[in-house]
């Protein structure tokens, strides 16, 4: 009898090795096959526009040191927009996964929260009033807007019950997003050359003309992105509220601060190099949570994959669908707004 329950228990772990065994290497490969989703999409996107490129041009280009036109379309327009979409949409993913693990609330994202909104009030005031031009100005200001927006919202989000209640801090996020919109628009149309120096980013757009804006955000969004990772597992105890996770030995306030330092880094980084560009970090981490379930340790490298995947097909859709070209947060708003109303409606929202 006891040889046989042994027998019996030896089974069961084995059989459960094996179910997750069987799970890991499925998101493995699930993993593998988004890497290369958006090896393709980033090809596409050099080879895809008003002149369009086959991959041998591509080829020759980037390893040779031949000029010409090519040249001049790759490394002056296509190069750098795509490294651009890369690194924009690895940090909107991560800080969008980020926020609705730490919020326990599924609908929210920078854009919806108004921090992406937070960061463009900063970079028009540094530009009215401070006369900041240089990109990396605009980072420094766009990093502590969000910060500042980051803290008022989670702030009024936690006022009375004195932890972060998901409704207050949706409606807080609403509310000083619309706020911090007015006061921009505003800036803006009372300094004409205010509003003609940064008419074009306030839109939000992947399209810019040198390498160095990728290369400039490249380390922080990298960094980021590390820091996300690292705390993915304290997020799985976090995401069963703060008593279960302190019993099991996770700190919800570390949590928090680790957090909202790393949405700070990546909102900042994202806002000055594209514009605030909405939507995106709401959708990919659904999706991703989709492909995975519910663990952290796997959906934020899967929102930081999938999300530069949509921002470069957004891209190419809008240089392709109109003659000049649609911004790609046009484009990215008519995807978005019918998949934020479907996650309203569906009955299984509000739970991560």
């Amino acid at each position: 009898m006891i040889n046989d329950q042994t027998h019996n228990g030896s089974t069961s772990r084995y059989q459960s090795l094996q179910c997750l065994r069987s799970l890991v290497l499925s998101r493995f490969q699930w993993l593998m096959l988004c890497i290369l989703l958006l090896a393709l999409i980033m090809v596409a996107s050099l080879c895809i526009g008003a002149k369009s490129l086959s991959i041998t041009d591509i080829y020759h280009v980037l390893f040779s040191d031949q000029p010409g036109l090519t040249s001049t379309i790759i490394f002056e327009g296509r190069l750098p927009r795509t490294l651009n979409g890369l690194f924009v949409g690895m940090a909107l993913g991560s800080s969008g996964a980020l926020i609705q693990a730490i919020t326990r609330n599924p609908l929210a994202d920078p854009g919806i929260l108004g921090i992406n909104l937070g960061a463009s009030l900063a970079v028009a005031i540094a530009v009215v009033f401070l006369g900041a031009t240089q990109f990396s100005d605009f980072f420094i200001y766009a990093a502590l807007g969000s910060l500042v927006a980051s803290l008022l919202i989670f702030a009024i989000g936690s006022l009375s019950a004195g932890k972060v209640d998901p409704l207050k801090l949706t409606l807080a996020g609403i509310a000083l997003g619309a706020v911090f919109a007015g006061l921009s628009s505003a800036l803006i149309l009372f300094n004409p050359l205010a509003f003609d120096q940064i008419r074009f980013w306030t839109v939000g757009s992947l399209d810019i003309r040198t390498l160095s804006v990728p290369l400039y955000i490249a380390p922080v969004v990298i960094a980021g992105c590390l820091l996300a990772l690292s705390i993915t597992p304290a997020l799985n105890a976090f995401g069963l509220g703060d008593a279960l996770a302190a019993s099991l030995g996770s700190n919800p306030i570390r949590v928090q601060i680790v957090g909202l330092i790393t949405i700070t880094l990546l909102c900042g980084a994202a806002t000055a190099a594209a514009g605030p560009i909405g939507f995106v970090s709401l959708m990919m981490p659904h999706i991703a949570r989709w492909m995975v379930g519910p663990d952290q340790r796997w959906i934020i490298p899967f929102s930081f994959i999938l999300t530069p995947c949509l921002l470069l097909i957004a891209d190419i859709i809008g240089r392709v669908l109109v003659v000049g070209e649609l911004r790609v947060s046009i484009v990215t708003a008519f995807i978005g707004a019918p998949i934020l109303i479907y996650l309203v409606r569906r009955k299984g929202a509000s739970s991560l």
